[in-house]
């Protein structure tokens, strides 16, 4: 027996002890007093095998159920303590995995400001390039339609100027002079050849 089963016989010892000192004092000298300590002393009997009977078989299934529930106690919280441990460990791995993370967006992100710039420089350059072949093409066609505005007002003052003068001869010119003309027009040739 263990120390808490010792300590219940030795209470239960001294409780039947007690009651029967209390009893005993309190007879008075009664004719009959001896039958009734007796009546007394088998009931104290009675009461402490049944609770003999009982300590000894109450205590062993409680202190068993005591025991499993304090084993289970201490399995589960060893449990809690090795499901802690996994959930510090998974937090510290997904910790890590997240710092990884945002290290690469930030790359990612600072790499893609950088192609960006250098994609805006090359589009810019092409659209400095466009902007002088299209200058240069513009003064092309400006020179081209200058030159050809010149041809077509050269053109429109030598047809204007050949009316004006034929208007002139109409006018001036009489039909000798036109004769005088031809004759001298037909010596020259004639000195030609």
């Amino acid at each position: 027996m263990n120390k808490v089963s010792h300590v219940v016989a030795i209470s239960l010892a001294l409780l039947v002890v007690l009651t029967a000192s209390v009893a005993f004092a309190s007879g008075g000298g009664h004719a009959d007093s001896g039958v009734l300590f007796k009546d007394f002393l088998w009931r104290c009997l009675n009461f402490a095998v049944t609770v003999g009977i009982l300590v000894y078989f109450v205590s062993k299934p409680l202190k068993n159920a005591l025991k499993g529930r304090t084993e289970s106690i201490a399995k589960q919280l060893e449990e809690a303590k090795q499901a802690r441990d996994d959930a510090e460990a998974k937090f510290s791995e997904y910790d890590e995995k997240l710092n990884k993370a945002e290290a690469e967006i930030e790359q990612i992100a600072d790499e893609l400001k950088k192609e960006g710039e250098i994609e805006r420089d090359k589009i810019i350059a092409s659209a400095k390039e466009q902007a002088e072949k299209i200058k240069l093409e513009a003064e092309r066609s400006a020179a081209f339609e200058v030159a050809r505005a010149r041809t077509e007002l050269q053109r429109e003052a030598a047809r204007l100027a050949v009316e004006l003068a034929e208007g002139l001869l109409k006018k001036n010119v009489t039909d000798k002079d036109q004769n005088n003309m031809v004759d001298e027009y037909m010596k020259k040739v004639g000195e030609l050849h």
